[in-house]
């Protein structure tokens, strides 16, 4: 951060460290090792009295000489030049702290150089004992050259106690500084082997021939248990963190963990192999194909290793992008640009793409590629569809996404750096979604004399809005299940609730009637719920129309688990579709009364907007690329292979897992109920985002296609942050109850989540999802006119209380019915024909109050009232009142 950038772009990402640092691994690995294959062959060439042995020696030698003094000594300062250009501060970091380590290692190093240029030279012409001693030493250095490096790269893996004491012995003898070598000691001794088959396999004699490739492949299968104890031990040494990141296959690593464990045996059979007498081209091919097996499996191990460290450079201490672990809360308060040099210090309109790329240089850039081989940022960030799409993702990085670092810098920062990705990199501009609505005519309205007619038929919606995922064949997260409520009332001067000898039916608007036909929901029932259901008959048996059942408790019929679906048989996308219901005599079948209502069901779930693709039919629906998307992040995260089941037809229910009491679904023991799960989630990536963050995935987006806040408090400038809380807050009250029961992830979603709004942690109430919600009596005491603008944190206390389900004082008249479905009370604007949700009210007393408003107790009363019978100040005059 406080160093220039060498901008690699197609380079970037480590890709020129990587290609520098393995090929010299590779080859000082082959030096330790055979230096002391050079001093033992020759001993074996002398024990033996064979002078073939002694000149495949002097033969191997040279060859030894000019790969690992050249290319070994050239690849090496090729390290040292682009880890000081690419990553300056940790350099510094090594350097200041093993001066003298390395200062050693120099010594070695020259030790090795002058020992190896004497053996080569005076082989054969010094006396035995000397040359011998020559080889030992020529070994020893390089052994210790090794014992230096190991303690240095081992520290950036594993620091230890030095984060705290800063000791240069408790960070050089490491927590992995023992096994480590043993590892390397191990690994040196098998390329030894390898590599001496590639010359070995020259040998023209094939007797001779024989004789040696099969003493490299000793030196190749004989270390090979120790090697993988070591490697265990190795591991066992780690951080919960970095072990963790290993032992559950971190996507990041999986392949080159693949390679590893698959690399390990192949290494061994193709020793047992170069064994058994072939011939000299089928030897010579085998060889070759070893040695290049041999840095694969030595890449994947670095790979590994080096990616166990992320976010940081060196564990702990520094993170990838250059800022110190302990200056992170600083840089975060003062915002990136004012921390890091060689930077604009302000961003305006003009200059934000230039800052973006800035920021990128210093964030992004000493892990991700621009359209590179390594980490490509172009290829990770194609999925989302926005800025502020990427923005959410930039967010969430250094919370659940713990191979990143968190983003140090302000929301400004993080919108330039995320404005220079989507559009600089991928060419795309963020518009204003403008989603044109069918515009509908109003529903046919039905006659109500006052002075005639006997009953009042009160109908409603339960939610409001029906969310539902219509993804079915990948998973199902909400099945249409709709659930229509209606009352019928016997007016007079005393009005009865009619509970027997009626019929209650319903029946959707025809083009709303085969469900089946847009959806593939009743495909894939069998593995989603385990049931059979006839094509549009939902999980209740109830179909588009029927009879609708007396509900156990109170004074309502309702029809449960509707299925009804936004798409209408002409196309597009109306999350509005109506229902007729109708009242009749049991035995006489005489129509007693009848009236329309809306069943909102919406599918604009905004998946898409972080986990790619489009919209399933036009502006709406999750499509199959959304949904692939989606379960490809679950079964990377949770270890699960939704996918694959979906692929093999066997989709899941989300509640199959995760409790719902919205379902009933019981889930498995110890995993987080649906709501807290996704809530918590996506806070990670949301906070402090307000009501957008809600918009962004419900359908509550004031320019989306369903748009479903349409009710009084929507007129007065609410949204969803004065009930529900902001996401964050929202998040942690759903958490802190599945904490309180003793679910570990509770603890993991809410470990960087911040209550926004001046709230302290202990001030948010736990609650569970469904069952508890705020009470509209925290704004509306006593029934009143509302005395604050939030009820979020006051529940009610169980779902017998919930708006949706309570009743006024007398008990027989459920609030909804006459005041309107939530989240579209009375009077309600609906985005797809004004007064759509307000069919009743306008039926009843031709306005759109709600029921009985303003004093109008003569719909069901038939005379005028002076006392508030249904709940207090319910004869107050209506404050809302439309012009």
């Amino acid at each position: 951060m406080n160093y220039p950038v060498w901008q690699l772009d197609f380079a970037g990402g480590g890709l020129l460290i990587a290609l520098i640092a393995i090929l010299h691994v590779y080859i000082s690995h082959f030096a330790i090792g055979g230096g002391l294959f050079l001093v033992l062959t020759e001993m074996k060439g002398y024990r033996e009295g064979s002078q073939p042995i002694l000149d495949y020696t002097r033969k191997h030698t040279r060859f030894f000489l000019l790969l690992t003094l050249v290319l070994g000594a050239m690849t090496g300062v090729g390290i040292w030049f682009t880890i000081s250009l690419l990553a300056p501060a940790a350099t510094s970091i090594l350097i200041h702290n093993f001066v003298f380590a390395w200062a050693i290692e120099w010594v070695f190093f020259l030790g090795e150089i002058v020992a190896i240029l004497i053996y080569y030279q005076t082989f054969g012409r010094m006396e035995r004992r000397n040359h011998l001693i020559i080889g030992w030493l020529y070994f020893i250095f390089a052994w210790l050259s090794l014992f230096a490096i190991n303690g240095i790269i081992g520290f950036m893996l594993t620091p230890g106690k030095w984060l705290r004491t800063g000791n240069f012995w408790d960070g050089f003898f490491n927590p992995s500084f023992w096994p480590a070598l043993f590892f390397r000691t191990f690994l040196c001794l098998m390329l030894a082997g390898l590599y001496g088959f590639l010359t070995s396999t020259a040998i023209k004699e094939e007797a001779f021939r024989l004789r040696m490739v099969r003493y490299c492949a000793t030196w190749l299968l004989a270390p090979f248990l120790l090697f993988l104890a070591s490697a265990w031990w190795y591991v066992q040494t780690l951080p919960e963190p970095q072990r963790a990141w290993i032992a559950t296959f971190s996507p990041e690593l999986a392949p080159f963990l693949t390679v590893f464990l698959w690399g390990s045996p192949l290494l061994f059979l193709g020793g047992l192999l170069m064994v058994i007498r072939l011939p000299q081209a089928a030897t010579r091919s085998l060889a070759v194909v070893l040695l290049l097996l041999g840095i694969t499996y030595m890449g994947a191990f670095e790979y590994i290793r080096e990616g166990s460290r992320r976010p940081f450079t060196l564990f702990g201490h520094i993170y990838a992008n250059s800022i110190l672990a302990k200056d992170l809360e600083t840089v975060q308060a003062q915002g990136l640009l004012a921390s890091a040099k060689w930077v604009n210090k302000e961003i305006t309109e003009k200059n934000r793409l230039l800052v973006g790329r800035q920021l990128f240089n210093i964030m992004c850039s000493p892990c991700h590629s621009v359209g590179g081989p390594m980490r490509d940022i172009k290829k990770l960030s194609a999925k989302y569809d926005s800025v502020s799409a990427l923005e959410a993702g930039i967010s969430g990085q250094g919370k659940l996404n713990l191979s990143m670092p968190p983003f140090p810098g302000s929301d400004q920062e993080r919108r330039a750096l995320a404005a220079f990705i989507m559009e600089e990199l991928h060419g795309s501009k963020e518009q204003a979604a403008e989603v044109s609505l069918l515009k509908l005519p109003p529903l046919a309205p039905l006659p109500f004399n006052p002075d005639q007619d006997g009953y009042v038929l009160l109908a409603w919606n339960n939610l409001g809005m029906h969310s539902i995922s219509d993804a079915d064949g990948f998973f199902s997260l909400m099945p249409p299940a709709n659930n229509l409520f209606a009352q019928l009332i016997r007016r007079g001067p005393t009005p009865e609730v009619v509970t027997e000898g009626v019929v209650l039916s319903y029946r959707v608007e025809p083009s709303f009637e085969k469900p089946a036909r847009r959806v593939e929901f009743w495909k894939y029932l069998p593995s989603l719920f385990g049931l059979t259901r006839p094509d549009n008959t939902g999980l209740s048996g109830q179909s588009l129309s029927g009879v609708m059942q007396r509900k156990k408790e109170g004074k309502a019929f309702v029809a449960e688990k509707v299925p009804v679906v936004p798409y209408p048989a002409q196309g597009g996308y109306q999350p509005y579709p109506s229902f007729t219901i109708e009242a009749r005599d049991m035995t006489t079948n005489t129509l007693l009364a009848t009236t329309r209502m809306v069943a909102p069901v919406a599918t604009e779930m905004g998946c898409k907007i972080c986990h790619g693709g489009g919209w399933r039919k036009e502006t709406a629906g999750i499509s199959a690329t959304t949904a692939q998307g989606i379960l490809t992040v679950h079964d990377r995260r949770s270890k699960t292979n939704l996918l694959a089941m979906a692929k093999a037809g066997k989709p899941v229910l989300c509640q199959g897992c995760h409790p719902d009491p919205m379902l009933n679904a019981p889930g498995k023991p110890g995993l987080l109920n649906l709501s807290a799960a996704i809530h918590g989630f996506h806070a990670n990536y949301l906070s402090g985002r307000g009501a957008e963050a809600c918009g962004l995935c419900h359908p509550s987006n004031p320019q989306g296609a369903t748009r479903f806040l349409r009710g009084v408090h929507h007129e007065v400038g609410l949204d969803c942050t004065n009930c529900h809380g902001a996401l964050e807050n929202h998040a942690l009250a759903l958490l802190l109850a599945e904490k309180k029961a003793g679910k570990a992830g509770a603890i993991r979603l809410m470990q960087h989540l911040k209550p926004s709004g001046g709230a302290t942690l202990a001030e948010i109430k736990p609650r569970p999802p469904w069952l508890q919600q705020p009470d509209c009596l925290t704004c509306h005491a006593n029934f009143g006119p509302p005395e604050a603008d939030s009820a979020f944190g006051v529940w009610t206390a169980g779902g017998e209380d919930l708006y949706r389900n309570r009743q006024d004082e007398s008990g027989s008249i459920h609030c909804a019915a006459c005041h309107g479905s939530p989240h579209a009370e009375y009077p309600a604007t609906n985005p797809y024909e004004k007064e759509r949700d307000n069919f009743t009210p306008r039926q009843y007393q031709g306005n759109p109050y709600p029921l009985g408003a303003n004093r109008n107790c003569k719909v069901c009363h038939t005379v005028d009232m002076d006392t508030d019978l249904h709940h207090p100040n319910s004869l107050g005059m209506m404050r809302n009142t439309r012009e």
